[in-house]
């Protein structure tokens, strides 16, 4: 009996000393991600400075007003006014900057580059140990919030181009069940940035965006759907992204559809579509808010619940 009761105490020590230890990793995990941000947003306040002294040099006012307000933009604002600032920064002419500038809003770009990488890596290792069930159920995490990815594109740092625009016409599939078809791939420029995204493309030519989500939709399921057989657009989302070395200044439209079949026929894709995606999946509710995969929208596993529960409105909302 007496040794029973040694080994329960044994065991009850070594759960403690876990508990601690996790407790105690959590919380450094959140220090660590309270200084990226901080060096986050330093950078950015750096870029927004340079953007100031070019505004100044090139008399361009609009620029000077784009970044005081990526500057002070509050949190949830803070992606969309940073990305304006980023398109307003790739559209200067920087033959026209002395080359001491050029050289400073270069460096600028590079740290909020950086910056930003270092804080996705730290948020996304809160987050994976955030989502353990032993965390979840104990509540090892606390009161802290739950921190979020900053998703910018990264500026361009060779060159001057500006991002090239490119609408796009997106399906929101669900399957009887509610959930929504992502595929996996990932970007041919850098091998640690995958994610996973919804069905779509970009928008041929005097393409209609209702016509281009219906002939996306086919190309890359197999799923034949009338066009009204497509609600929407329900969401809006405008972001700039970095793909194969290039920057985009996107404009996604968004649709819902409900599919009585889950068989995806990939065999349409192109070229790109076969080099850069992996696989494809249905996703649940539930599957995305516990993911610490990338999913776009970022909003997604938020606005799922909300898009099942209810008829649209006719009004197309903004996301991120």
């Amino acid at each position: 009996m007496i040794a029973l009761l040694i080994v329960a105490g044994v065991l009850l020590l070594i759960l403690v000393a876990w508990l601690m230890a996790t407790a105690n990793r959590l919380d450094r995990l959140h220090i660590r991600t309270d200084a990226a941000w901080a060096a986050l947003e330093a950078a950015l306040g750096r870029r927004a400075v340079v953007a100031r002294a070019v505004a100044a040099t090139v008399d361009t006012g609009s620029l000077r007003e784009i970044a005081d307000h990526a500057e002070h933009a509050a949190r949830p604002d803070r992606e969309a006014a940073e990305n304006e600032l980023s398109r307003e920064l790739a559209a200067v002419e920087r033959v026209r900057l002395p080359l001491a500038l050029v050289a400073e809003l270069s460096d600028a770009e590079q740290r909020v580059v950086i910056a930003r990488r270092v804080h996705n890596d730290a948020v996304r290792d809160t987050l994976t140990q955030r989502r353990r069930r032993t965390v979840r159920w104990l509540k090892l995490a606390g009161t802290a919030p739950q921190p979020e990815y900053f998703e910018i594109a990264e500026p361009e740092l060779n060159g001057d181009a500006a991002p090239v625009p490119r609408p796009s016409a997106r399906v929101l599939l669900l399957d009887g069940e509610g959930r929504v078809l992502l595929f996996h791939g990932g970007n041919p420029s850098d091998e640690n940035d995958t994610f996973w995204f919804t069905v779509g493309g970009g928008v041929e030519p005097h393409e209609d965006i209702r016509a281009a989500a219906v002939r996306e939709l086919f190309e890359e399921t197999g799923i034949k759907l009338a066009d009204d057989e497509l609600t929407g657009p329900v969401w809006r989302r405008r972001v700039v992204f970095s793909f194969d070395g290039r920057s985009y200044d996107a404009e996604e439209w968004f649709f819902v559809a409900t599919t009585p079949t889950t068989t995806v026929d990939t065999s349409g894709f192109n070229r790109i579509e076969l080099d850069t995606i992996d696989e494809h999946r249905w996703w649940s509710a539930a599957d995305l808010r516990s993911t610490t995969d990338t999913v776009y929208p970022v909003q997604l596993a938020d606005l799922l619940p909300e898009l099942l529960a209810a008829e649209w409105d006719g009004r197309t909302k903004s996301v991120r």
